[in-house]
């Protein structure tokens, strides 16, 4: 059983090419957030075809990242045991899938499952990229690769808006779900052609069917509940998923094999910390593309076209300054470089509450790439941090964990702001008589998020030394205070 372990390590396969597996990762990577920012920009088109208030169209972006959560510690676990390349193109085969029928979508209905649908090859990819590249770099180059893996996300939402804004305003929303499919095309022919082996270090390992069944069901309860509030069946929604939290963990203690192993948690200070702080900035975040879309063409009367531009500044930044924090990261205690990132977040989220109708558009521009500058701070080196703190036999669940963090965040962040304009504006079309409740929605979403980022702050100093820079990084787990293994 040592040798197999041993013989599916990513660099001790013949042939195998670290370069290789980074680029079909990043590019499938790219992929993803690609069509999250595009469809953003497109949401207020989308509406008008389908007559949907802002509750709905928020419900666009909702579906696709909570069946994405709901399945990312599954397939994590998954992945580890049947192989990480296997998982990795099977999500690539649905995302392409999914994407294709919502091109031809006939309602918003039928818009709304497919993005479920394609939620779920998201979920597969996503837990499966960043643990491929943790399987074959080393710790001391690791930084470096998952920086230009971040890289390629902060692409993938810098290309979304300005892209998406002129095929929404020339060929139609539905033609960024068309552009999705050759794009997986190219990405499923790379990966089957240049990546040779497979990453299973779980293998012959019993999958835990009924914790991945109590898991599903505590996320997609806590999640939609949330989305839900203030309604009668958000808060039953809500209370059934926290008594699924409770009921999960103590399954998961006592299970043989278990689909997220809960010493993870309790003897890996840093593992947990630096999760809870990834959960903490995407919540605080992820709404904020959404919100400032609907603001730039509601509020700002500017095209697609043009509110796609004003948004390029978050994510160019990020692109930009993600390999630089990447490469400090293996050199500078990550926790200093995350911590700064996330202070830098909350004192643009204080700015962008007192924006109005009237603000200079530089200003907003010069707001979102600051932002844009503490994204890419924060993320890398929190990344580094979590896959630098465990064994690699749970390189797939640490990873599916991470992006269940993300997906969730970005699911809590988005059901916040619903809610929000759920109370402010209602269940109705935003028309310019709305435009000043709408106005005060906004402030009072972004000063609640620039709050929870002091949180994300506080829990990313707390996790105490990470020291990814040590040839031993990536070698310990369920350790007392994210201490590592002797290599």
């Amino acid at each position: 059983m040592e040798h197999a372990s041993k013989r599916v390590l990513g660099p001790a396969i013949p042939g195998v090419s670290k370069n290789a597996v980074l680029i079909v990762a990043t590019l499938a990577t790219f992929v993803t957030p690609f069509s999250m920012s595009s469809v953003n920009i497109a949401l207020p088109a989308i509406g008008a075809e389908f007559r949907m208030d802002a509750i709905l169209m928020g419900w666009v972006t909702t579906s696709f990242l909570l069946s994405s959560a709901a399945f990312l510690v599954i397939f994590g676990r998954l992945a580890d045991i049947h192989g990480r390349k296997r998982i990795f193109t099977y999500g690539i085969v649905i995302f392409a899938a999914a994407s294709f029928l919502i091109s031809l979508s006939p309602s918003p209905e039928i818009l709304i499952l497919m993005r479920v649908v394609q939620g779920v090859g998201g979920s597969m990819i996503a837990t499966t990229s960043v643990a491929l590249i943790t399987s074959v770099f080393p710790p001391g180059e690791r930084g470096k690769a998952l920086g230009i893996n971040s890289a390629a996300v902060y692409t993938g939402l810098s290309a979304g808006p300005f892209l998406g804004g002129m095929i929404t305003q020339y060929l139609g929303w539905r033609a960024i779900f068309l552009l999705i499919v050759p794009l997986m095309a190219i990405v499923l022919l790379l990966a089957s052609t240049s990546i040779r082996g497979e990453w299973m270090e779980a293998k012959g390992e019993s999958f835990d069917l009924a914790g991945s069944a109590i898991y599903g069901f505590m996320l997609v309860s806590t999640v939609y509940g949330f989305s839900s509030l203030p309604s009668h069946t958000g808060w039953i929604l809500l209370a059934a998923g926290l008594v699924g939290l409770f009921a999960f963990i103590r399954y998961e203690s006592s299970a043989k094999s278990p689909v997220l192993d809960m010493r993870l948690f309790r003897g890996n200070r840093i593992f947990t910390y630096s999760n809870v702080t990834a959960l903490i900035n995407y919540a605080s975040t992820s709404a904020i593309t959404f919100l400032m879309s609907l603001y730039l063409q509601y509020v700002r009367g500017l095209d697609p076209q043009g509110a796609g531009l004003v948004l390029l500044a978050q994510p160019v930044v990020q692109a930009v300054v993600s390999p630089l924090s990447g490469r400090l990261s293996d050199r500078v205690e990550p926790r200093l470089i995350s911590s700064a990132g996330m202070a830098i977040i909350s004192a643009g989220l204080l700015a962008l509450s007192a924006i109005s109708a009237e603000t200079p558009q530089p200003l907003i521009v010069a707001n979102l790439a600051a932002l844009g500058f503490g994204f890419a701070l924060f993320i890398t080196p929190n990344t580094n941090a979590i896959m630098s703190s465990v064994e690699k036999k749970f390189l797939g669940v640490a990873s599916g964990t991470l992006a269940t963090m993300r997906q969730v965040g970005q699911t809590l962040s988005m059901g916040f702001a619903m809610m929000v304009l759920a109370v402010y504006v209602g269940p109705v079309q935003i028309t310019p008589p709305l435009y000043p409740a709408f106005m005060g929605s906004l402030t009072a979403i972004f000063v609640f998020f620039a709050l929870l980022c002091l949180v994300g702050m506080a829990a990313s100093l707390a996790r105490g030394e990470v020291g990814v820079n040590s040839k031993q990084g990536g070698q310990g787990t369920a350790l007392p205070t994210g201490a590592q293994k002797p290599g």
